[in-house]
């Protein structure tokens, strides 16, 4: 097809649309991105924070301009002004937390991966079905304006047919046996942290695979390190993603079509830029221009689940229960094949 100029993003606006009064369970780093992301750019409010220690939820909330600060996470689950939680903990506390929210009656936005296993991932899909709530994994990437428009270019056939994607995802942690990356009881090690943004963007693209063949290192802690796994698919098309806490890779994502070339070089998962190169034609490129930096754009996945719950759904149209679970399935494979812990 003759392609000269890109489609426009199609993302729900960051203001005037519905709003919900959110609560955060966990108040670490990932929790203070997501806040600030909220404050700075959305109408959405975060009304509560809750931690084990009171003091820290305290202190969050102080930081962030919340009314109500928690010492423990029943308290904010009882909370009747909370609309939806946020699920911030480390992976390990993901189904469990995401469980204890739905059981209050809560919709749920859990931060990648899901869960740290399929079964777990379904078992979390079965319970907010039953409870009737809103359910949706922190896949930020997807709600991004630049996803918004590659998923238009695939829809339309822009590509041609998809046969290799690539995306990859390292950057160099300094070794603590202790720390959320390293330690397995935490359900550390690249893939889950890392490589989540890799598999979703093969999948984003092709699906699920056929199969999953992974080969990579552990660290002496016994979590996956570093990783490359090749993804089969019916189609015949191939992927490779891969993910690394001992190197910096340039953290980029290629889509290899029949008719064009889509290509960002740099930063995938976040507000970025990508070009798209057609076979005998243009390469017109897309630039982010939003002025977001990184996980300012968590903001967007948040105004998107405040539609979908005034809208009355109970799943994400863009990434469902069941994409996050295909995801998880090939993070579980590979984890297994790999003997990580």
């Amino acid at each position: 097809m003759t392609l000269t100029s890109l489609p426009d993003a199609d993302h729900e606006p960051l203001r005037g649309g519905p709003t919900l009064r959110w609560g955060v369970l966990a108040p670490g780093r990932i929790a203070a991105s997501f806040v600030g992301s909220l404050n700075k750019s959305t109408d959405q409010k975060v009304v509560a924070v809750a931690s084990r220690s009171q003091e820290r939820a305290q202190q969050f909330a102080s930081e962030h301009g919340i009314d109500t600060a928690y010492g423990s996470y029943d308290q904010l689950l009882a909370d009747d002004s909370v609309d939806i939680v946020y699920v911030a903990a480390p992976h390990n506390e993901h189904a469990r937390l995401a469980h204890a929210a739905i059981a209050a009656g809560k919709h749920v936005l859990i931060e990648k991966p899901i869960a740290t296993t399929v079964a777990e991932a379904r078992g979390i899909a079965d319970a907010a079905a039953h409870a009737g709530v809103f359910a949706m994994e922190a896949m930020w990437s997807r709600y991004l304006p630049q996803a918004t428009i590659v998923a238009q270019l695939l829809a339309d056939g822009a590509l041609g047919e998809p046969r290799f994607v690539e995306a990859d995802f390292g950057f160099l942690a300094r070794f603590d046996p202790a720390s959320r990356l390293y330690n397995p009881e935490l359900a550390g090690g690249a893939l889950l942290d890392l490589g989540v943004y890799s598999a979703w963007f093969a999948h984003f693209v092709l699906g699920a695979p056929r199969s999953v063949h992974a080969v990579g290192s552990l660290a002496v802690t016994g979590v996956d390190q570093q990783s490359t796994v090749t993804l089969t698919y019916d189609s015949d098309a191939l992927a490779v993603v891969s993910s690394s806490i001992i190197v910096e890779t340039p953290v980029a994502a290629r889509v290899s079509g029949t008719e064009a070339l889509l290509q960002f070089p740099a930063s995938f998962p976040g507000p970025s830029a990508f070009r798209l190169a057609v076979h005998g034609g243009e390469t017109l490129e897309w630039r982010d221009t939003s002025g977001l930096n990184w996980n300012e754009g968590l903001c967007y996945q948040a105004v998107a689940a405040a539609r979908y719950v005034s809208d009355g759904l109970k799943q994400s149209p863009l990434h469902g229960l069941g994409d996050s679970i295909a995801v998880l399935s090939v993070l579980e494979q590979a984890r297994a094949q790999l003997g990580a812990l």
